[in-house]
């Protein structure tokens, strides 16, 4: 029984390191190569029948008021943080502790992991997944790196992904040529893509795209987005 428990223990630990180092490869992969697709696309590919419009685009290829949008609306402190806003994480945690699914406190860095390696869900073993993907990436990527993947992947509507499939989807124009108000409307829609929309915004969303318009302002004046020049 000892020796087959110890044979137990051995495998468990060679595949929990051949994890680990598929996780390390396939992360390095992601900073030089565009993600062909991600677990969302094809999960909501397989389960609601959704199409797929997505252009990559480089970062230097969209309107800077996207980026600053996004951090202003998203994560301010993206730039100064290793991947984790731990004030968030703990008002998030209050809000939770009477057994209510996890939500909130999530950086952009946080939200790359998640859509780029993950499954959407609030479990715990997802959580853990994501904290280990965000250490990964804060430590092989740059800050460019993420933020240029971010803006690729991140939903904006039933099939529609990045930037660029965004802008030609809610504007008819380029992600290039975003001026600054629909920049902020595409941000201020991003927690709820499928249920909100930038062209026909509510009072809302309306409201709160006027408020990140003026974080935007600080956002450039402070060089909170510097990092991803």
């Amino acid at each position: 029984m000892r020796r087959m428990a110890r044979r137990l223990a051995r495998g468990a630990l060679i595949g929990l390191f051949g994890l680990l180092a598929l996780s390390v490869a396939w992360t390095a992969l992601y900073r030089v190569v565009a993600p062909p697709v991600t677990p969302l696309m094809l999960i909501r590919a397989a389960t609601d029948g959704a199409g797929l419009a997505r252009e990559w685009r480089s970062l230097d290829a969209l309107s800077p008021h996207l980026v600053r949008a996004v951090v202003a609306s998203e994560d301010t402190s993206f730039c100064g943080h290793g991947g984790f806003d731990w004030d968030a994480i703990e008002t998030a945690f209050e809000a939770n502790s009477d057994g209510k699914p996890l939500k909130g406190g999530s950086t952009i860095s946080q939200q790359t992991a998640k859509n780029a390696f993950l499954w959407p869900s609030r479990d715990w073993l997802r959580k853990g997944a994501e904290a280990w993907f965000t250490l990964l990436i804060e430590q092989l990527w740059p800050k460019r790196r993420i933020l240029e993947v971010y803006l690729n992947i991140i939903e904006w509507d039933d099939g529609v992904y990045g930037a660029e499939a965004a802008a030609r989807h809610h504007f008819r124009k380029s992600a290039s040529a975003l001026t600054r108000r629909e920049a902020a409307l595409l941000a201020v829609v991003l927690p709820s893509p499928r249920h909100w929309s930038p062209t026909s915004p509510g009072p809302y969303v309306a409201r709160r795209a006027a408020i990140i318009e003026r974080r935007m302002a600080v956002v450039e004046r402070d060089g909170l987005a510097d990092c991803a020049r």
